[in-house]
């Protein structure tokens, strides 16, 4: 017997109709008591919660009130479905098997994460725990149900993770693909205690130079690029990552280091010689031939080699030149400073980092490493500990940072639940990263490396080159070459205590004039 199907106006008629929420015309997820309601004004409705204004109780608010449409509870609207868990019984958005989305992401983890044994693996139980707390469940759920029809979907890592198919150390994430996907577990994995906490960016090295390793074809050059690696590029990261942290550009930097060696390798193969044969006129050859950037690069390379003794010692490699970057005027730097105050339009975010690094003078990559706990309150006074003592805020800029700490995003995964992270990446436990952010205030007209010159020059022409390096985190050589390019020197310098900010000072372009 052939199966009838339902015509597109039979179709229209049993399965579509009109919001009463959205006004559209949509498919059916329910019959509410104000009328037909689509699925997304479902979701959104059942999602809302809050004290119901008719009955006092904490509750799911999916109803509406009569004339000034309140949401209320199901019980003051007249519902005559439940949105209650049939296991927990909280009361929200439900789904397959009328479970809520709490107990239906705890199921399907359970059943990935089983060991055979019909439970969680024991090693694995902190990254259940980690993804079954998080606040924003809908996304967990998609998560688990993402890319079905792929290698290396997230529901088929968790099983092979159950399986034990996956050794639970970082080399073994280092070797999956694709590598995005992977990068994202292992942090997640270090997130919940599972695998012991490495800086994210020597990671995502390691992770480069297996398959830069797999692409060189002289097994000789293998050899000595992976010692360079593993005695010069990897030791200085990692003590980099234990003194403070890593940012992008150091990551690039560092593989940019390693190419330049491979390339550097390969042209001398091309000159029917090697690294141990290398002549000073093989080396003054390749500078002439490379930009300053292929130059700096390749620097510690050769310094590595001469040292190592894998080639001659007596080599000379030719000093670097000194670039310097263009700064803003100081009119471009209050404009700026102006626009991210008055604009609305501009996310919140970019408008207090920006504010921060047209103030204070601070690289990017330290504003992302800063943590609600920088921001100190002393009575109505904010201060914002960037060294010591900590600098004050001034008015309109206290107000933004504090509605911003109160309005945080990337706070709603599950992998920032309680991040401390003044400005929150999406990645686990990890801030935004500089480089997106950089480009993010390019966009708005804020070019951070030359707003950071302006303001730090500004600083330097109004105090004491000590004062700045205490109080912006500065070193005391760093302002001391920049107030002599400015035109001053420590010989003006006041003598005296000046352990303490001078009373009253703010950074100049915002507060009284």
């Amino acid at each position: 017997m052939s199966r009838t199907y339902a015509t597109d106006e039979q179709y229209e008629r049993w399965f579509m109709a009109e919001c009463c929420r959205c006004g559209r015309r949509k498919h059916k997820a329910g019959h509410w008591p104000d009328g037909y309601v689509c699925r997304n004004c479902s979701d959104r409705a059942v999602r809302t919660r809050g004290t119901c204004p008719g009955c006092g109780q904490d509750r799911a608010l999916p109803g509406l009130r009569t004339g000034d449409s309140a949401a209320i509870c199901t019980t003051c609207a007249g519902f005559s479905q439940s949105f209650d868990c049939s296991r927990c019984g909280f009361e929200g958005k439900l789904l397959g098997g009328r479970l809520c989305e709490r107990c239906t992401l705890s199921d399907r983890l359970t059943a990935l994460l089983d060991d055979g044994t019909g439970r969680v693996r024991p090693e694995l139980v902190p990254l259940f725990d980690l993804l079954v707390a998080m606040d924003k469940l809908s996304s967990g759920v998609a998560w688990l149900a993402l890319r079905h029809d792929q290698p290396g979907n997230p529901s088929q890592r968790l099983r092979q993770l159950g399986l034990g198919q996956i050794p639970l150390t970082h080399d073994a994430f280092h070797e999956l693909q694709p590598w995005r996907s992977a990068a994202h577990l292992e942090e997640l994995l270090m997130a919940s205690g599972v695998l012991p906490a490495v800086d994210k960016y020597i990671c995502s090295f390691q992770r480069w130079l297996l398959g830069h390793l797999t692409e060189i074809e002289n097994p000789e050059h293998v050899k000595t690029v992976r010692l360079f690696v593993t005695w010069r590029v990897l030791p200085r990261l990692r003590a980099r990552a234990e003194q403070s942290h890593i940012t992008p550009s150091i990551r690039r930097f560092a593989a940019e280091q390693v190419k330049y060696a491979t390339s550097f390798l390969d042209w001398l193969g091309e000159r029917s010689t090697t690294l141990a044969s290398c002549s000073q006129i093989d080396i003054d050859a390749w500078w002439a031939e490379n930009s300053e950037h292929g130059r700096t690069c390749l620097r510690a390379f050769l310094n590595w080699a001469m040292q190592g003794r894998h080639c001659r010692r007596s080599l000379s490699i030719p000093a670097m030149k000194a670039t310097r970057r263009a700064a803003l005027s100081e009119d471009e730097r209050l404009d700026a400073l102006g626009r991210l105050l008055a604009d609305r339009e501009i996310p919140m975010f970019l408008r207090v980092a920006g504010v921060i690094v047209l103030l204070y003078a601070q690289p990017l990559s330290r504003v992302v490493r800063l943590t609600i706990d920088d921001v100190l309150r002393d009575g109505d006074a904010v201060l914002l500990r960037l060294g010591e003592p900590a600098s004050p805020v001034p008015a309109p800029v206290d107000s933004l940072l504090v509605e911003h700490i109160a309005n945080r995003g990337n706070m709603d995964t599950a992998t920032n639940p309680a991040s401390r992270w003044l400005f929150p990446g999406r990645r686990a436990g990890q801030p935004f990263r500089p480089d997106h952010l950089s480009a993010l205030l390019n966009k708005v007209g804020v070019p951070a490396a030359a707003a950071r010159g302006a303001a730090i020059r500004q600083q330097l022409l109004e105090m004491p080159a000590p004062v700045v390096a205490e109080a912006l985190g500065y070193h005391d050589k760093t302002t001391t070459r920049l107030r002599n390019e400015t035109g001053g020197t420590w010989s003006r310098y006041a003598p005296g205590d000046h352990a303490r900010s001078p009373a009253g000072w703010v950074p100049r372009g915002t507060g009284d004039s």
